[in-house]
């Protein structure tokens, strides 16, 4: 499990006390070998190793996300748990999934200390197997492997999910954004993707039958033989073009509408799933 640095927010005094707070829960003695547990950097886990990133990217990463106390904010490989603890100050419900048993213990402690025990949660656990359908918001670090084969979880998720994810992704599925920090040396880039809906598949419309092809986000395909161009998802928005035409509209599970503008004019479209 790679994992973040504690969180760091603009209000200083605040990081501090999060952070002593972690130095509290570092001093407390594992029930398993009598001696103070403490993560070490590079130490082996089941998937990957632990890798501690830049305090400040946590941050940006749920600054990229949009993170607000209506969010449930899901932590795969969560270490030690900060990516939650962040989430949960920000006041989203948040989960940490962890297979190594000690530092799911110091995860909690950690919550404890910072106040936020009451919404941050860790559990033991594969982060392979654990069920992440209610998530708004992933909040991971993780190996470019772990990614691909989490890809399929990933797409399965309601459609304008967030995942956010320090540095790697999945191969092929390019980032909706990204935002870098500045004066950083290592782990300085935060990536955000949103869950896109899926379209591939023949639709009706009024202009005759749409086929689509969907590689992620991004949309190819044909109206009544018109080659669509620039087609893009953004959760469940979607967006192409046909000649001039210019569609925009929102998919609702079988049903896509919305508008289209040709020179200047609008009109209502709509396409059922054939």
């Amino acid at each position: 499990m790679i994992v973040r640095e504690i969180e760091m927010r603009s209000d200083v005094r605040s990081a501090l006390a999060v952070w002593c707070g972690m130095l509290a829960a570092l001093s407390v003695v594992s029930a398993q070998n009598g001696r103070p547990f403490e993560p070490v950097v590079g130490q082996a886990g089941k998937d990957v190793v632990w890798v501690p990133t830049p305090p400040e990217l946590v941050e940006k990463m749920l600054d990229l996300a949009k993170v607000t106390p209506q969010d449930y904010v899901i932590d795969l490989g969560s270490g030690d748990g900060r990516n939650v603890i962040a989430a949960a100050r920000r006041g989203a419900r948040a989960l940490g999934v962890e297979y190594n048993a000690d530092l799911v213990a110091l995860s909690t402690r950690t919550a404890a200390a910072a106040g936020v025990a009451d919404k941050a949660t860790f559990v033991q656990g594969d982060m392979f197997q654990a069920d992440i359908s209610k998530a708004s918001v992933l909040a991971l670090f993780l190996l470019p492997n772990n990614m691909f084969d989490l890809r399929e979880k990933f797409l399965s998720l309601r459609p304008g999910t967030r995942i956010v994810a320090n540095t790697f992704g999945v191969e092929g599925w390019e980032p909706d954004e990204r935002a870098t920090l500045t004066g950083c040396t290592q782990w300085c880039t935060a990536l955000l993707w949103l869950v896109p809906a899926r379209v591939e598949g023949d639709w009706q419309t009024t202009q005759g039958v749409l086929v689509l092809d969907q590689e992620y986000q991004i949309v190819t395909g044909a109206l009544a033989g018109r080659p669509v161009a620039d087609g893009r998802l953004r959760g469940d928005e979607v967006r192409f073009a046909v000649g001039d035409a210019q569609y925009v509209g929102r998919v609702r599970d079988n049903a896509m509408e919305g508008s289209v503008t040709t020179a200047g004019k609008q009109a209502a479209w709509r396409a059922t799933r054939r």
